[in-house]
Parts: C-alpha cells; sequence; structure tokens
C-alpha cells in the first residue's frame, strides 16, 4: 500500500517572511487559506494584478502588496515561497529561483515542484488539526475538515486550558509529568468492546 510520507509540522507564520506570487483566484486563495488559520502571518504578495477581494483580505491583515512582476530579488529574506499562478513557466521560474536559495516552495498544482503541501486545516482555540491526502485529492481534505469540525467539541479550548493548568502543578521529571497527563487524558478514547 502506497503511504504518505510528508512530516507535518506547526509554522510560526508570523516570525517567517512569505511570499505569495499570483494574485487571481488561485493566489486569493492560498492567501485566505493562510490568513485564516494565521491571521497575524508576516506575508507579501506580489502580482500583476489582484482581485478586490484579495486587496480587501491584504488590508485586514497588513499584507504587502506589490504590484508588478515577478523579479527573483523579491526571494531575498523569505523563507518560504508560494507560487499561484496561471502562468506555468512563471511558476515554474520561481521554484527555480527558490531552490537556488534553499528555500521551501509551494508551486500550486503541481505536486512534483512542492517541499509542502497547504492541507486541510481545523481549528477550535488551541486545538488545530492539519489533514493531508499527500497532494491527491484536495476534497477529501476539505471533507475530512468538515467532520472534525463537527465532531470536535466548541468547549475543547477549555479543556485544553484546564488540562495545562493542571501540567503546571505536577511535581516530577519530564516523564513522570507525562505519565500522569497520559492518565488523565486516557478517557479522551472511548474504546468499543467486542461483544463476543
Amino acid at each position: 500500500m502506497e503511504r504518505n510520507e510528508l512530516y507535518p509540522v506547526f509554522l510560526k507564520v508570523n516570525k517567517l517572511n512569505i511570499l505569495v506570487v499570483g494574485g487571481g483566484n488561485v493566489g486569493h486563495e492560498k492567501l485566505h487559506f493562510l490568513l485564516k488559520s494565521s491571521p497575524n502571518a508576516n506575508v507579501k504578495v506580489v502580482a500583476k494584478w489582484f482581485l478586490p477581494a484579495t486587496k480587501e483580505l491584504a488590508n485586514k491583515h497588513g499584507v504587502k502588496l506589490i504590484k508588478g512582476v515577478y523579479k527573483k530579488k523579491y526571494l531575498k529574506k523569505r523563507h518560504f515561497v508560494i507560487a499561484a499562478t496561471n502562468n506555468e513557466r512563471l511558476n515554474r521560474r520561481v521554484y527555480k529561483h527558490a531552490k537556488k536559495r534553499f528555500l521551501l516552495a509551494n508551486i500550486a498544482d503541481t505536486p512534483e515542484l512542492c517541499d509542502f503541501y497547504m492541507g486541510g486545516i481545523v481549528n477550535k482555540g488551541h486545538v488545530k488539526i492539519a489533514i493531508s491526502t499527500n497532494g491527491k485529492s484536495p476534497t477529501t481534505a476539505k471533507r475530512l475538515r468538515q467532520f472534525f469540525e463537527e465532531v470536535i467539541p466548541e468547549n475543547v479550548n477549555e479543556m485544553v486550558e484546564n488540562l495545562n493548568e493542571y501540567r503546571k502543578t505536577i511535581k516530577g521529571d519530564f516523564e513522570v509529568k507525562v505519565d500522569k497527563m497520559n492518565k488523565i487524558t486516557e478517557s479522551l478514547i472511548v474504546k468499543k468492546e467486542k461483544n463476543d
């Protein structure tokens, strides 16, 4: 069976410098989902033109829009880049420039030119779940996101806060703390007993 070998990480994108290339529908979608999950992300967008919705979104979140053609100089001091134009040659050029600078790149709709994917994200307070289908089916990721949004209770954040306060009171080394936290949270996983 084929396996998803991606390694999930949660980036502090308010401390990273991100470039999005493209101001059309795909660029807007990438920017929208990035800011939906991380409203304080440090992003610049370069494009010849921008959708009105992109201008509005950028204004709301303090995103700098650069109106003009992409130039490799825009990659300077960036940590990663998202190329989301309808120009395949331009997208590939962005990827080539990014690789020369050892930057991570996401080239929209081109999985072989992606160092990372922007998967489905469920966000409930401090709880965040990222969903990946290894670039195979964004629609499946979307449906799974909708499912988890429904089944995770709205008060999950309260539980996280309470457990964090309890964790601070536990005495002992790391192993002792992990063991106590495992015992107190094991009731979150309900196992069905087999009826034989």
